[in-house]
């Protein structure tokens, strides 16, 4: 009994853990790669789930420090599961390393390219670029105005919940 509550995880660990499995599930939805043209490819399903971690780190910052913990553990499952990933594709335990370091240069060059773009709304030319370049990189066609659409819809939506709610690890997305 003394045992189990000494390792028990911490609930902001749980609340990232949590968080993190609805980012995957949302990013999952079908609709992403039928209606919006989304490259179903291990590269799209990565600028899929690495914007849904952005839009709810955006929504984390600045809410307190439980807020900032919860953030710290989504980002540690994030990454924790980027790591199983390539090692589930085959890669080797001498390259995960290397190719782990430039997944992590990515992800902080998304964070601070969707950053810079959101903060220049509601002038939404700078996020149609960073979408197009990162999202629909080896895609056909541009960018889809639809996904545009529903990140704006999505930032509203987790700006509509409460940061308690999320901080317990509960995020309600909005439709695609």
């Amino acid at each position: 009994m003394i045992l189990e509550r000494l390792f028990r995880p911490r609930p902001a660990r749980e609340a990232g853990r949590r968080l993190y499995a609805d980012v995957v599930r949302q990013a999952r939805r079908p609709e992403f790669y039928e209606a919006f043209g989304v490259p179903d490819t291990v590269e799209g399903r990565f600028e899929l789930y690495s914007l849904h971690v952005v839009l709810l780190l955006e929504r984390l910052k600045g809410q307190g420090p439980v807020a900032a913990e919860v953030a710290q553990s989504l980002f540690d499952t994030y990454v924790k599961a980027l790591d199983d990933a390539l090692r589930e594709m085959g890669v080797g335990d001498l390259s995960v390393g290397k190719k782990m370091r430039k997944l992590g240069e990515a992800f902080y060059g998304r964070v601070k390219s969707y950053e810079g773009a959101l903060a220049r709304l509601p002038d939404e030319t700078e996020l149609t670029a960073v979408i197009g370049r990162t999202v629909y990189a080896d895609a056909a066609d541009p960018p889809s105005p639809a996904m545009v659409a529903y990140v704006l819809r999505q930032r509203e939506a987790l700006s509509a919940q409460s940061p308690d709610q999320l901080a317990a690890g509960t995020v309600a997305w909005a439709a695609p």
